[in-house]
């Protein structure tokens, strides 16, 4: 019985033995094909150089685009203002009722800030801005109504939601007429759509151009090596076996063209920084184009490898099957 157990002890080590050399070599192979397609593109510069850039210049456009649209944010940090409602209250509104009507709307949901502004205050910004002086003393009264500006939050800038806003704040006793410049905001709103949209398709026509370039490269490749695979087929060589060292290949051009368009967008950037300065001194702002940030850089890393991947991938799967002994 001891041997027995002996026997079958040392048979289930073996076994874990085994299955923990297999996971072992499996890890080692995928090194040694990785670093070994690493060496291939090493031994031919030009043309591996070439191709990288080709890749790092088709990501540059769109990265450089996005993070463009992405900085419109920071310039539109202003533009709720756009959105700014004005209420000009009934003639004869008295302080009291004009208080009820800022209280009842600091408790609305869609309003950001209200700002009450009397007859008296807006006629005194009237005299100063507009350099007629003692003339407004003239005045027999004040034409200038009592006025409630309000805000709206970020949920309710965009010109649907700020027009049923203007709706509605024109339905309370205290408002006479309600002012929003609508048409300024849906140009507004219109031109960040189409920048997105340019952006997108911008982006596609060029991720689709680095996945045929990619495969295109591939399929060079694997004609160059067809008597390789023939050889390795005839052996009995898998096909993932075959297909690895490929998809490797792939991978590289992707990593390496993600960190290539990464540099650029840095140069493209530095290149604008005193352009965009230049221009915002003229309004007497300051502002700071916002580069890539983490997140964004390993997202674009993680794209430009992906399409690296489904270059090859389509490559392989079409080109090494053709490649059969006879």
């Amino acid at each position: 019985m001891s041997i027995l157990f002996k026997g079958r002890s040392q048979g289930a080590s073996e076994r874990k033995i085994n299955i923990l050399q297999r996971i072992v070599m499996f890890f080692v192979n995928h090194v040694r094909q990785a670093l070994g397609s690493l060496g291939e593109l090493w031994r031919q510069p030009a043309a591996s150089l070439m191709t990288i850039g080709v890749l790092g210049l088709s990501i540059t456009l769109p990265s450089t685009l996005y993070i463009l649209v992405k900085n419109t944010e920071k310039i539109s940090a202003g533009w709720e203002q756009a959105a700014e409602i004005s209420l000009f209250l009934k003639p004869g509104t008295s302080a009291g009722s004009a208080q009820q009507l800022l209280t009842r709307l600091q408790t609305w949901s869609e309003i950001d800030r209200v700002v009450y502004i009397p007859a008296d205050d807006a006629l005194a910004e009237f005299q100063q801005l507009s350099g007629l002086g003692d003339a407004v003393k003239y005045l027999e009264s004040n034409p200038l109504p009592d006025v409630v500006l309000v805000t709206p939050n970020e949920k309710h800038v965009a010109p649907t939601s700020a027009r049923l806003l203007l709706e509605k704040l024109q339905q309370q006793r205290e408002v006479d007429i309600g002012k929003l410049d609508i048409e300024w905001l849906e140009r507004l709103y219109r031109f960040l759509n189409i920048a997105t949209e340019l952006v997108t398709i911008i982006g596609v026509l060029l991720f689709i151009a680095v996945i045929l370039i990619v495969g295109n490269t591939i399929r060079l490749n694997i004609l160059n090596k067809r008597d390789e695979i023939l050889v390795m087929k005839l052996v009995g060589a898998t096909d993932s076996f075959i297909h690895r060292p490929f998809l490797y290949t792939g991978f590289w051009y992707g990593l390496l063209g993600g960190v290539i368009a990464w540099m650029a967008v840095i140069l493209i950037l530095w290149w604008m920084d005193s352009s965009i300065q230049a221009f915002a001194a003229l309004y007497d702002k300051s502002f700071r184009i916002t580069g890539l940030t983490g997140t964004a850089l390993f997202t674009m890393l993680g794209l430009s490898v992906l399409l690296g991947l489904v270059g090859s991938l389509i490559s392989v799967q079409r080109h090494v099957r053709e490649i059969e002994p006879k």
